[in-house]
């Protein structure tokens, strides 16, 4: 359901109520009395508003509005898939977290957080009114609600660690200053639980089911060291869901893919080639700083790093360099304007490559040669490299259907953004293959080479001609994938299974996030800050950057919140 159509719904619900024979006795505009909304269009209308507060876009909103949304983009800044991008001066605030030099009142923290409560309360404001009603069947509404709640109190506690809980009574009380003791995993899985119990098997766009709500819990044990618990459930969604990648990987990131079978979750992004408020305005900083269209594109932001071009460097087998991708660059124009002569990698790499990695001299999403630094806004002194995203950038045959703008002339992109999608299922079932007690490797083995298996099938990014043509059955690159023979222990398994994750779902905002819970975050990190560094051979280049530390591994929980709480809320240890 694209949130065009949602907002509809609102809007057509308010005008009933507003013409309603007590109109004289309304409460303020755009304020509903719940006495009002006790009925099932009520409850459905509030629901909605739960929904919509996925992509972080709300009234009175505190902090960075890019920070916000639900896609997490900024969080790979601080990992080694990518950089802040642009130059180095702009957006100061999202330069320090790149860096490192991070402060509690760094306001794209206050961002998330705000946005992630914001959905909290209008979950529990769902919940709390199916508690007012006598009578009906609210089943379903109920378990969507605690599914959201769980959803977005599971984004909480991988970003902050230790953040409150707030229930539905809390907020009926309006007893919003609530403590934070320690992680409220029990309360996750108890939401999820709830949610399994109360929804049904059927897919409906945009909304949760009992699938759903399976294959996060089973995610929220993954992410406990649960392995023994989340196994079983990812096993039954895989093998009894409704769910399965789609043939084609370039279809989770296009509107032709848009809630395909491999998408699980998706927040529902919709824009048109006018002004657009139901695009991924959080997203808005994140196309080439230049490029084909007018008016041109901007702002250069969400670069991919060298380090994770080269991760996409294949053996000569087809196989994955695990330990040694950084030994070797795929070829790069840093330094070389568009004017210049310049040859692509020519040895072995990984097709999704270039559905991920924006590269001079290979089609960009069907707008032509990437030309190059003409479509770079960083300057070669800038830390943010030669590369652009391509994942989150709508295809030159959508644009009409997919780009917005924004007030300033900013994109505002419809594409979906998959929250989970099937891949992700089987790579963390693999995972929890591995790692439970008795680790069942030809079980890892088949679900991860399903995924590379599919990259291999798929329709590789083609060579163009002068005119930009398709030279027909010419690939534009040296791709070569291959699935593997065999896991022969545990220790390459673990291996194998965590690089595919990076290598299906770079850019995608989950990098972060797997290293910390992985335990690797600061030696990946550091040893990457170093690795950019000499790839890049621009003197300063490391200095910019602080050290990544064991306190790196929670965001500190905005000292703006701490303060309004009258310091009931307490910071996380290493950031006192």
């Amino acid at each position: 359901m694209k949130k065009k159509i949602i907002f509809s719904t609102i809007f057509t619900g308010l005008l009933l109520w507003a013409c309603s024979e007590d109109f004289t006795e309304k409460a303020a505009t755009g304020n509903i009395p719940n006495e009002d909304l006790q009925t099932a269009v009520g409850v459905d209308l509030k629901l909605t508003a739960a929904y919509s507060a996925m992509d972080g876009e709300r009234v009175n909103a505190q902090g960075e509005a890019v920070a916000r949304g639900g896609d997490n983009w900024w969080t790979d800044v601080v990992s080694d898939d990518a950089h802040r991008g642009s130059t180095d001066g702009d957006n100061t605030a999202l330069f320090q977290i790149e860096t490192l030099d991070w402060q509690t009142g760094n306001n794209w923290f206050l961002g998330r957080w705000g946005s992630l409560y914001a959905g909290v309360n209008r979950a529990n404001a769902v919940l709390d009114l199916i508690n007012q009603i006598e009578g009906g069947d609210f089943a379903q509404q109920s378990g969507e609600a605690y599914f959201l709640r769980g959803y977005f109190n599971f984004e909480l506690q991988k970003f902050y660690g230790n953040p409150p809980f707030i229930s539905e009574e809390n907020l009926a009380n309006e007893e919003f200053n609530q403590p934070n003791p320690g992680p409220i995993w029990a309360q996750i899985e108890a939401d999820f639980n709830e949610a399994i119990g109360s929804l049904g098997d059927d897919i409906v766009v945009g909304r949760a089911n009992a699938w759903v709500a399976k294959a996060f819990l089973a995610k929220a044990y993954l992410y406990q060291g649960k392995y023994e618990e989340a196994l079983p459930i990812f096993n039954d969604v895989i093998n009894n869901g409704p769910y399965a990648l789609n043939d084609e990987y370039v279809n989770n990131f296009n509107a032709a893919g848009e809630n395909g079978p491999e998408s699980i979750f998706a927040i529902q992004f919709a824009s048109d080639d006018g002004r657009s408020f139901n695009g991924n305005g959080a997203g808005t900083l994140n196309f080439p700083g230049g490029g084909p269209l007018d008016p041109e594109t901007c702002c250069g932001f969400y670069q991919p790093t060298q380090d994770l071009a080269n991760a996409f460097q294949t053996d000569g087998s087809g196989l994955p360099l695990l330990d040694t991708y950084a030994a070797t660059d795929v070829a790069n124009d840093y330094g070389i304007t568009s004017d210049e002569a310049f040859a692509t990698h020519t040895g072995p790499l990984d097709p999704r490559i270039d559905y991920t990695v924006g590269r001079r001299g290979i089609d960009y999403n069907g707008f032509g040669l990437n030309p190059g630094k003409a479509w770079i806004r960083a300057t070669f002194g800038d830390i943010s490299g030669p590369y652009l995203p391509k994942k989150n950038v709508y295809q030159a045959d959508e644009v009409g259907a997919n780009r917005g703008t924004g007030g300033w002339g900013s994109d505002w992109s419809g594409i979906n953004y998959n929250v989970m999608r099937f891949a992700d299922v089987l790579l963390m079932a693999a995972e929890a293959a591995v790692e439970q007690a008795s680790p069942n490797l030809p079980l890892a083995l088949d679900y991860v080479n399903r995924v590379r298996n599919r990259a291999k099938n798929m329709t590789y990014v083609q060579a163009l001609d002068a005119d930009n043509n398709p030279i027909p059955n010419t690939d534009a690159a040296n791709y070569q994938i291959e699935p593997y023979a065999a896991f022969g222990d545990v220790t390459f398994a673990r291996k194998a299974i965590r690089f595919e994750r990076r290598l299906e779902f770079g850019m995608e905002g989950h990098r972060l996030f797997d290293l910390r819970r992985w335990g690797n975050a600061m030696e990946t990190i550091n040893t990457y800050i170093q690795n950019e560094a000499a790839d890049f051979d621009q003197a300063g280049y490391d200095t910019k950057f602080g050290e990544y530390q064991p306190k790196h591994d929670l965001f500190p929980i905005p000292i703006n919140a701490i303060d309004q709480s009258g310091n009931t809320l307490e910071q996380n240890p290493l950031w006192q």
